[in-house]
């Protein structure tokens, strides 16, 4: 939480979070354009970011880009400010909400567990539940194999899907049509890939979410947030995170 906060303390590393947040996906040489600094300050700057986990980076081609991350927002609210300051808490949820609007598609989080662990919050539908708004994924979890997600909850089936790429406890690679409502079925598929990377006594997960329409509706990917602090505060507490919302489709 300290790196977070520091990171955003300083304005020009709020002004790059907030170019970041009009258009994601740019290179050093584009952000270093719209700033009157030398490239070097920028590099800088991108660098604590990146090291609080408030921008990821990804090579395409010879190109480094970098995108917004707003998960750690999230966490600093579910976790730490809503306890203290309920003005901060609905401040920093306005924030938040900013963050997580259409250009963010890539989102990471360290989760103090082991690989197989992860994996298996990821895949066990009764897991699934207590962190992805009560909803299970069904599936044989072989490449190729069809995937459900659904809740009692839920008025009908939430999701479905193929999964084009299984290899536990590293990778899950899946093509995903949302159904929960009309808006979102009409967007048709899209793509979300699981990479969980060991970093010492704890994991790197990022999700993916892409081959998304530009313009497409925002509830296909912008509840990502809440459910990465949820599976981490599940993980690594055995605790339930209650936000509005989380558990919308739990059984009463």
């Amino acid at each position: 939480m300290d790196a977070v906060f520091k990171a955003m303390a300083d304005p020009t590393r709020r002004s790059l979070l907030d170019e970041l947040f009009r258009e994601d996906g740019q290179t050093l040489s584009a952000l270093e354009a719209r700033f009157d600094i030398t490239r070097f300050a920028v590099m800088k700057h991108l660098k604590l970011l990146e090291a609080a986990g408030l921008v990821v980076t990804r090579r395409r081609g010879r190109e480094k880009l970098h995108f917004l991350n707003p998960v750690p927002i999230r966490l600093v609210h579910d976790r730490w400010v809503s306890k203290y300051a309920e003005p901060w808490a609905a401040g920093l949820s306005d924030l938040k909400s900013r963050l997580e609007i259409p250009m963010e598609k890539i989102f990471e989080i360290y989760i103090r567990t082991t690989p197989e662990r992860l994996w298996e919050a990821i895949t066990d539908p009764g897991i699934r539940s207590k962190y992805n708004f009560g909803a299970r994924v069904t599936s044989d979890w072989t490449q190729g194999s069809r995937f459900e997600m659904g809740a009692p909850g839920a008025p009908g089936p939430l999701g479905e899907g193929q999964n084009l790429e299984v290899e536990p406890p590293r990778r899950l690679v899946q093509s995903m049509v949302a159904l929960w409502s009309d808006e979102v079925r009409s967007e048709g598929p899209s793509r979300i890939t699981w990479e969980i990377e060991p970093i010492g006594d704890s994991c790197r997960l990022t999700v993916t979410h892409d081959e998304l329409r530009e313009g497409a509706n925002e509830e296909l990917y912008g509840g990502w947030p809440m459910i990465l602090s949820g599976l981490k505060t599940w993980l690594e507490t055995g605790e339930l995170l209650t936000t509005p919302g989380s558990l919308m489709y739990s059984e009463q």
